[in-house]
């Protein structure tokens, strides 16, 4: 099955806290809004490398989404894996297995989030157990 919507995005970045030669690790987190076939909310950790490299970075994140999905009602966690290599992205955004929770109990999927004209955007593409 297939789930195409928006979201919105609130960040809350924390001060790199640790600097070697230009390289930076930080944390920061993220509140969304999903609108669509996905109606949640979500509380996004997440913790990045930034190099001088214009468009060379990397991240990793955990993030809860609470709401209703295809009719069912739970919650569920995405992992998320990023890289940017002078700004050639590469992103895994994955359900982690057995998260589910209530109406989403058995669910499993990936998501590709775009960024076009600055609005986000997610392709979600899952199962659901019956």
């Amino acid at each position: 099955m297939n789930a195409n919507g928006t979201f919105e995005i609130t960040m809350n970045a924390e001060p790199p806290y640790d600097v070697v030669e230009g390289v930076s690790l930080g944390r920061v987190s993220f509140d969304k809004r999903f609108s669509g076939p996905l109606d949640a909310t979500s509380k996004v950790d997440m913790i990045g490398a930034r190099t001088p490299v214009d468009g060379s970075a990397g991240y990793v994140a955990i993030e809860r989404v609470t709401g209703t999905l295809d009719g069912r009602q739970g919650t569920f966690v995405l992992q998320h894996s990023g890289v940017m290599t002078r700004g050639e992205r590469t992103l895994s955004v994955t359900v982690v297995p057995d998260s589910g929770t209530g109406g989403l109990k058995g669910l499993s999927g990936r998501m590709d989030i775009q960024i076009v004209e600055g609005k986000h955007h997610y392709v979600f593409e899952f199962e659901l157990a019956v």
